[in-house]
């Protein structure tokens, strides 16, 4: 699936629904995708694959050595300096058990957390990140911004937890 923006970039969407779990609509990946990209030069190609439990505690374990399955996993496409102009982004890879389940846990309306962490693997893919306190108050200052355009509240607002979502890091190995 692919979308036109007004300024004739295009974000290419490969969607793979992988897992039965409930999920929003094409509609809405594609609408947070393009939302997160908006500001990038020159079209963007990226997939979501949406796995279950299983899969996402085996993706887990074996690229960030954690055993248990996280809500999203960022994997930045790896290309050659003399590619660069190619537009692959990379892959995300969400487990939509996870994500349900944070949402009931944190309160959080689901369609707000599912847009919470679409736009949060899409940063990754951009670069940004959240292991130095400088860059995450960056990150989130802008997750904050695009969710507020979409009518969405501030993920980390109020946020008790211990862990705070997104709870998974940026991978620089190669997914499937």
């Amino acid at each position: 699936m692919a979308s036109r923006q007004a300024s004739a970039r295009m974000v290419e969407l490969d969607l793979q629904r992988a897992s039965d779990a409930c999920a929003p609509d094409d509609a809405a990946f594609q609408q947070w995708c393009e939302l997160a990209l908006r500001h990038r030069s020159g079209d963007s190609e990226l997939t979501i694959r949406l796995v279950d439990e299983a899969e996402g505690r085996e993706l887990n374990h074996t690229y960030r050595h954690k055993d248990y399955a996280t809500n999203v996993l960022s994997f930045p496409a790896d290309v050659p300096d003399e590619l660069l102009d190619i537009p692959l982004l990379g892959d995300l890879v969400i487990c939509g058990a996870v994500v349900e389940r944070e949402a009931r846990e944190q309160g959080k309306a689901s369609q707000a957390h599912w847009a919470h962490l679409v736009i949060h693997g899409c940063l990754h893919l951009l670069g940004y990140d959240h292991i130095e306190d400088d860059e995450a108050e960056e990150m989130e200052a802008l997750e904050r911004q695009l969710l507020a355009e979409l009518g969405h509240p501030d993920p980390y607002a109020d946020d008790e937890t211990e862990t705070p979502t997104p709870t998974h890091e940026r991978n620089t190995s190669k997914p499937l």
